[in-house]
This record gives C-alpha cells, structure tokens and sequence, in this order.
C-alpha cells in the first residue's frame, strides 16, 4: 500500500465525517479508498464500452401515450441478452414506473438504457451501472455461492 497526501477544505471533511458516521467506517482512508474505488468503477464503466457491467435502470412513463407500452416491450425484446429481469409498477391512473436489471458490455447497456429513456412518453430515468467482474453475460464463478439448489 501506499501513503498519498491530499488536502481537503472544511466542508468536504464535515461531509467525509457524515458519510463515515452513517456508514460507520473507522477512519477516513477506508471511506476514502471505498469512494475513490466507486467513482474510478463509474468513470471506467462509463468510458469503456466493453467492460462488462450490472445496471438498473429506473423510469416512469406515461401508459397513456400512444403505443409506448408496445415500443417499450418490443425494446426489451430486441435486447433480450441485456435483460435479467423487469419490474413494473403502477403509480396512479397515468404513470407506470419500470425498473429494468441488465447485464452486458456498458456500452450497449448505456445505449440502451438512453433509447428507452429518449422514447416519448418517459417522463423520467436514470440508470446506475456497476462494474461486473467476469466474462459480460456470464457468471463469475471465482468465489462459491448458492443457487438454491440441493446438495450432498
């Protein structure tokens, strides 16, 4: 490991201290390394294109307008190796919320995620990736996990 200096301003170490506080970290430079680590994992997925990715992307949409319940589905369907699982929800008599999980290369997620927020009709949404380790598309299968499944 290596020591790095930095200087902060008051503001942003009081801010530092409430996020350690309601996180409980023991000190600043786990909390530091944590952040550091998030936002190099965002800019590095967000710049490669390739790297393989997690993401959920969240948006209300009018079920109203016109065919866009159909233009939405028919997205999912022409991007079926990206999509793990959708949840939909309806918030009023207008309004529908969907959350989708996908899992690919950021790019095609990211493209995804902005066609089907660029539709007419999708009043919001935001999409939070996280990078994946392993293969894009496959399980990573480096540490044992359970599946539900019997064993002996």
């Amino acid at each position: 490991m290596q020591r790095v200096t930095i200087t902060l301003d008051n503001d942003l170490i009081e801010e530092l201290d409430r996020f350690m506080a309601a996180r409980q970290y023991d000190n600043r430079s786990e909390a530091i390394r944590d952040l550091v680590r998030a936002g190099l994992g965002e800019v590095g997925v967000g710049e490669g294109g390739d790297r393989p990715c997690v993401a959920a992307l969240v948006y209300v949409f009018d079920h109203h307008r016109r065919d866009l319940a159909n233009r939405l589905t028919n997205a999912h369907h022409d991007h079926h190796d990206l999509s793990l699982a959708t949840t939909h929800v309806h918030l009023d008599h207008d309004r529908c919320l969907e959350v989708a999980l996908l899992r690919g290369a950021s790019g095609e997620v990211r493209h995804f995620a902005d066609h089907v927020m660029a539709e007419r009709g999708v009043r919001h949404g935001r999409l939070v990736i996280v990078p994946a380790e392993g293969e894009a598309g496959g399980e990573d299968h480096s540490h044992p996990h359970c599946h539900g499944q019997g064993g002996d």
